[in-house]
């Protein structure tokens, strides 16, 4: 089942890339009808299952919008950048970021238990296992890290809540590094931390809103002291 699963998100993301890049060349102009799921699946010569969570992905990154009963559309680029968080350019920068998770991914967790789908619970399984062969290695992947927290607000089935996680991609990813520094030099800090994130998922897969909401909360509360706590000595 495991490898049946990863074949399709493999061609899920060779589709999701191709139509991306038609996009962005401008094969497809704004407001312009996509091909059919049905025409899309004969196209790359894949199932329309795949074709769907291409279109998902493309939906999610703001590149593509759908009608009812219509299709899907290209939507304007850049409609995503209002946000418009400026370089990280200091620690003070940094804390405000984790300040602003703390505020927005605890009720995206608990959002993300009242909402999950299969396949929504499925991409956080799968950025956990990579946290949990990195753990095993001593090492903590930066990536994955990410993969983990965008997959829990893609769980929310809220779409600002995953373009909040898009945009600050840059800034989480220079905490999530600062962050695994300081983990490897503890005995057990990787391992502590894995046990957060599995909590976390685990909250959700039972639906348990409150718990996910809490534990989340206390994950990026023990991330943000764990960095700016003063070192001993």
């Amino acid at each position: 089942m495991t490898e049946v699963l990863n074949v399709r998100r493999s061609l899920s993301d060779a589709v999701f890339d191709r139509i991306q890049r038609a996009i962005k060349s401008g094969a497809y102009g704004v407001d312009e009808r996509l091909p059919t799921e049905h025409s899309l699946a004969n196209e790359f010569q894949v199932s329309r299952p795949v074709v769907r969570d291409a279109l998902q992905r493309l939906r999610d990154q703001g590149l593509i919008y759908s009608r009812r009963g219509a299709g899907s559309f290209v939507r304007e680029q850049g409609i995503r950048e209002p946000l418009g968080f400026g370089q990280m350019e200091n620690l003070s920068d940094l804390q405000h970021c984790y300040d602003f998770r703390i505020t927005i991914e605890p009720e995206a967790a608990a959002m993300a238990a009242e909402r999950r789908s299969p396949e929504a619970l499925q991409k956080i399984k799968s950025a956990l296992g990579l946290l949990r062969d990195a753990t095993n290695r001593h090492a903590h992947r930066a990536d994955a890290d990410f993969m983990f927290h965008l997959a829990i607000a893609q769980a929310s089935a809220n779409p600002y809540f995953t373009t909040a996680m898009q945009a600050l991609e840059e800034h989480i990813a220079v905490g999530m590094r600062f962050h695994g520094m300081s983990l490897r030099s503890t005995a057990d800090g990787l391992q502590h931390v894995f046990v957060e994130h599995s909590a976390v998922a685990d909250a959700i897969e039972r639906g348990d809103a409150d718990a996910a909401r809490s534990l989340m909360r206390t994950h990026l509360l023990g991330s943000r002291d764990r960095l700016f706590a003063p070192k001993a000595g």
